[in-house]
């Protein structure tokens, strides 16, 4: 507001006021002299930040006089203005088997506000690659909005993937926008050529049978192979780095057809083996070789005959790992039958033992393995001869010698001399009670 006095009467102290310029300001009159300057539009700090006003008066006398004044005016910000990306959307590239935390590219977003409502900070919106979260893929500096890989690109397993950063200022509340980014994986030359046919193994031999009838450019067989690498890296050649008959067989370069050059004659061998090199068109290139077995022969029992050789000593190995086997399984058995036999032996001489540790007054008993005994009687000898086990205490003054069956019980005599002497009614009772050995013992 400001006021405008005229001290001239009349016509000539009446005052009006205007601006000169386009703005989109007015003025408004008001009581005593004060006019207002008031907006007649909206204001856009992000096209005009300054106005300067000019404001002029004139009276209405004859001639008429003026004045004016000049008024600078700032329009201060709000955030109103989200950041927005250079790009609608960006693409990238960045070469596989690559080291993890390499820049790939940078992204910039730009806020038209001022000041703090213009600081864009940048970050990674929530999304998976592979079921793997993308935050284990790249990362995006929140300042710089440079992105970095987080892991070593694997062109073969992984061709491109896709992901959104977001863009957001620093007022109150915070404005911003996203933009989508697909990162490319630039193929390298890691991977040699694999051979498809024919196959190599060690357990069977593949051959190819010719018949020495056959014509110039006959088709053998084809090598075939494939390369996982993309682009010139995946173009294949093949070449005959050597076979057996010079001048004979010759490999097509691009695809790898083996075919005769020439007749068969009887010069040539039967068995021929050819050696192919394929090799893949990357810098540097990598190659695999494969060896191919070609049988020049009419017949299958020609054949049959020219391989026994090769077969024998398969089976040669087939055998000895046989036998091997077998062998360790013998020993194997013979040590654990070894074993146990002895923990059995020792079990049974320690439950005899412990049958003639009978004793009282705790004495030990000395086991006594009498010999041999024959009929004192003058009847004649016993008709079977018995073992008997005796045990004696060291100071024995009286022994009976008894049997250990529980239904019966035979008493032998010991007479002075320390002959044992059986009756002759109790030895034939003995004899047909049971012919088996008898076990007894004398007790104190």
């Amino acid at each position: 507001m400001f006021k405008v006095q005229d001290p001239d009467s009349g016509d000539d102290g009446r005052v009006e006021c205007f601006t000169k310029d386009n703005s989109p300001f007015t003025l408004k009159t008001t009581t005593n002299g004060f006019y207002s300057l008031v907006t007649d539009d909206d204001l856009d700090r992000e096209r005009y930040s300054v106005y300067n006003i000019t404001v002029t008066c004139n009276d209405a006398g004859l001639p008429s006089l003026s004045s004016s004044i000049s008024l600078s005016l700032q329009v201060s910000d709000v955030n109103d203005n989200a950041p927005v990306f250079e790009k609608s959307s960006y693409e990238a590239s960045v070469v596989e088997n690559n080291t993890p935390g390499i820049s790939i590219f940078r992204l910039l977003a730009k806020d038209a506000d001022w000041n703090q409502n213009a600081r864009v900070s940048y970050m990674l919106e929530e999304s998976s690659v592979n079921g793997v979260p993308v935050s284990s893929y790249v990362s995006v500096n929140a300042e710089s909005g440079v992105i970095n890989s987080v892991r070593s690109f694997d062109y073969e397993q992984l061709k491109s993937f896709h992901f959104r950063v977001k863009a957001q200022d620093g007022g109150s509340p915070p404005l911003g926008s996203n933009v989508s980014v697909v990162i490319a994986i630039q193929d390298q030359n890691d991977n040699a050529p694999q051979i498809l046919y024919p196959l190599q193994t060690s357990s069977s031999l593949v051959a190819e049978m010719v018949p020495r009838s056959a014509d110039v450019g006959y088709l053998v067989t084809k090598v075939v192979a494939v390369d996982v690498d993309s682009g010139q890296n995946a173009w294949l050649s093949y070449k005959l780095q050597k076979n057996t008959e010079r001048a004979l067989f010759e490999v097509g370069a691009q695809n790898g057809e083996i075919r005769t050059i020439r007749q068969i004659n009887d010069k040539d061998a039967v068995k021929q083996k050819l050696s192919v090199v394929v090799e893949d068109n990357g810098q540097p290139p990598r190659s695999a070789t494969v060896n191919v077995n070609v049988i020049v022969a009419d017949s299958f029992p020609e054949v049959l005959s020219e391989f026994s050789d090769l077969t024998h000593d398969k089976e040669y190995n087939d055998n000895l790992t046989f036998y091997l086997v077998l062998a360790l399984a013998v020993v194997s058995f013979l040590f654990i039958v070894s074993i146990i036999a002895i923990f059995s032996v020792k079990c049974y001489r320690w439950r005899r033992e412990r049958m003639c540790y009978k004793s009282n007054g705790h004495l030990p008993v000395i086991p006594y393995y009498p010999p041999l005994y024959a009929d004192a009687g003058g009847t004649g000898t016993l008709q079977h001869v018995y073992n008997y086990e005796v045990c004696r205490t060291t100071d024995s003054r009286k022994s009976d010698l008894k049997h250990m069956r529980p239904c019966s019980q035979s008493i032998i005599s010991l007479n002075t001399t320390g002959t044992l002497t059986l009756p002759h009614a109790q030895r034939e009772k003995l004899i047909s009670e049971d012919s088996d050995d008898q076990y007894m013992c004398i007790y104190e």
